[in-house]
């Protein structure tokens, strides 16, 4: 029999994370104890942003007059509202500027008329494309919140990866297969890992599973298992 390497992925369940919890406490509560040296930690985003203190009660949130015009705009998505609530496109005029969501309205609107589509976005940036709306998580408080993209979500992988000389990602995944690694150490190969998570194993709803260890483990079988 040859020897093969099998990649698991482990699910770690957590609390309920929120700006009060600190990123050193989560990884030496729920990683520290379960991951080996040449293992890669992976780290929704939200989470991240939640940590960093980028969650926003919706109501708390100051429309104005470019937010109230553009929102309805936009056009659905079948991943989520995006930024087609007042809310959230606010978030995004405070993240891009006016002035970047106005020209990403514009073209999108006009390359959009000619079947072309994602220019809004693509043009918007990937701030304003990682915004979720209220009501998209189903975990409370974060129903009622906008929770933004992770701030620098490199810069935070850079800091981790050389303290807990661990390799860590952090990802943007969605059920309809979008996936995108929007921060991750030296030596992951960021086609593969966006590849590997395609399936989103650590889902969208009331899982609590923000973590996953990817671990490469001899004669294994390919496999999800939780860690609680």
């Amino acid at each position: 029999m040859s020897s093969m390497k099998k990649i698991k992925r482990y699910l770690v369940k957590t609390h309920i994370i929120t700006k009060d919890d600190n990123i050193d406490d989560i990884i030496n509560r729920y990683v520290l104890p379960f991951v080996k040296s040449n293992d890669i930690v992976v780290f929704s985003e939200s989470v991240i942003a939640i940590i960093q203190g980028r969650a926003i009660l919706e109501k708390d949130i100051k429309i104005g007059l470019l937010a109230k015009f553009l929102w309805s705009k936009v056009r659905k998505v079948p991943y989520g509202v995006g930024l087609r609530s007042p809310a959230t496109m606010q978030c995004a005029i405070n993240e891009a500027g006016a002035f970047r969501i106005l020209i990403a309205a514009i073209i999108g609107g006009i390359t959009r008329f000619f079947g072309r589509k994602g220019d809004f976005y693509r043009i918007a940036g990937k701030d304003a494309a990682m915004i979720d709306a209220a009501h998209t998580s189903p975990v409370p408080p974060f129903d009622k919140y906008v929770i933004l993209g992770p701030k620098n979500p490199q810069e935070v992988v850079n800091k981790l990866s050389q303290k807990y000389k661990l390799k860590f990602a952090i990802m943007d995944i969605n059920d309809i297969g979008g996936s995108w690694a929007v921060g991750y150490s030296k030596g992951i190969d960021k086609e593969w890992i966006e590849n590997f998570m395609r399936d989103n194993p650590m889902g969208q709803g009331k899982e609590l599973t923000p973590i996953c260890i990817i671990k490469s483990d001899i004669y294994g079988k390919d496999e999800i298992k939780q860690i609680s």
